[in-house]
């Protein structure tokens, strides 16, 4: 019998490690795993926990350049050598011993859940580990040295996937997926991101609508600074269900970055895990009504590593493993406890950030009308103008 959702986790994820004053600290990996175990995601009925070896090279190969993934290999044993032309000792990605294989194993985490999605081993799939979208075919980028959405893709297409529809909600545009895929139109890569005018990787414009062959498949939804919840919930939900509907695709592939967060240091939105949460519902009901339940949930950025993370990706997982979890919830004291004695500081109390004064959580759908004197609806509108026509979609109305 299938499995409701299958997990990706194991300790040995948390040696993806750049050092101790990277921004990406492996332990909001730990502490996720260890929120799931203390809610009782990971013994729901249904769920299956699963660790990863280290992928071959042949598997990398499928997207990453052999003198690239020979780069990041030589690095591993000497970070000295690290070959800045290939973005490896960078302050972004600095080389550190077992780098490859750390890296490596992520990948291995993604490929399988995409593995067991398309076998009908497992309906749902969750590596909160992955999710790792700038690497590209032959550099490291933006703390992601090989891109594991990227192999996931590649393997569904050459084993009888028609077309995949890849979501990225991270703050940061998905510039690494959409590259490799920029001409291929059985992929449909959607970004919904904060404007490159502020934020790295200064890209994702809505006009970049993919290649010759490919038109239309590449969207970007650039948002301003400050955006709020509202405003973030309207740009997701005037833009993704619709081309995922028209698209069609057999599996949907979504990334969730979390530094869309008010307390993420490294970018400027203003979005709270209660959002977050609202938006896995919606990709987790997506998959069901589109694709016949095959969706692959993957993590990616998120830099507030106690408060944000940990929450984020466990109600993620719980939505996989249709156990959700409300965000009046308690987190579990134990949890607490323990993020006390490891960080020096205490945990949240809630798993979500609104109270009840806050009232529900709320965003004005595209239905209501275009407010041109949005800046939220004016981006919005500029992808819709620049990709809907091109998937038979009305851009005032679908």
């Amino acid at each position: 019998m299938p499995s409701q959702a299958r997990v990706v986790w194991d300790t040995a994820f948390t040696r993806y490690d750049f050092g101790p004053t990277h921004p990406m600290a492996p332990i909001r990996l730990d502490l996720t795993a260890r929120l799931c175990e203390s809610l009782g995601v990971l013994d729901a009925p249904g769920v299956e926990v699963v660790g990863a070896e280290v992928a071959s090279d042949e598997v990398l190969e499928t997207v990453h350049d052999a003198e690239y993934v020979a780069a990041v290999r030589a690095a591993s044993v000497d970070p000295q050598s690290a070959e800045p032309a290939y973005g490896l000792g960078t302050e972004d990605d600095p080389a550190f011993l077992g780098m490859h294989d750390a890296s490596a194993r992520v990948v291995t985490g993604t490929l399988e859940s995409c593995q067991a999605v398309w076998r009908g081993e497992a309906e749902h799939a969750v590596n909160f580990c992955g999710g790792l979208h700038h690497a590209m075919p032959r550099a490291a980028s933006g703390f992601c040295v090989y891109n594991d959405a990227a192999v996931g893709i590649r393997w569904l297409l050459a084993n009888g996937a028609k077309r995949v529809a890849y979501v990225d909600l991270d703050v940061h545009h998905g510039d690494g997926v959409e590259r490799i895929f920029w001409d291929d139109p059985q992929v449909l890569t959607i970004s919904v991101h904060e404007s490159g005018r502020a934020l790295f990787p200064g890209t994702g414009w809505p006009t970049d609508i993919g290649g010759p062959d490919a038109e239309g498949d590449a969207v970007n939804v650039s948002l301003p600074p400050g955006l709020t919840d509202a405003g973030w919930l309207r740009a997701i939900h005037a833009t993704v269900p619709a081309l995922v509907r028209s698209f069609k695709p057999d599996v949907l592939v979504t990334q969730h970055g979390c530094d869309t967060h008010v307390e993420d240091p490294l970018a400027h939105f203003a979005v709270s895990v209660d959002a977050q949460r609202a938006a896995a519902e919606a990709m987790h009901r997506l998959a069901h009504e589109v694709c016949g339940g095959r969706w692959v949930a993957l993590g990616g950025g998120g830099y507030e590593v106690v408060d944000v993370v940990p929450r984020t990706w466990t109600h993620l997982t719980a939505i996989a493993a249709h156990v959700p979890i409300k965000t009046s919830a308690d987190v579990p004291q134990d949890w607490r406890d323990h993020v006390e004695r490891v960080t020096g500081r205490p945990g949240p109390r809630r798993m979500g950030d609104l109270t009840t004064e806050d009232g529900p959580l709320w965003w004005r759908s595209w239905e209501m009308g275009y407010d041109p004197a949005s800046e939220v609806d004016r981006a919005i509108m500029a992808t819709r103008s620049a990709v809907f026509p091109l998937h038979g979609l009305d851009v005032h109305f679908d």
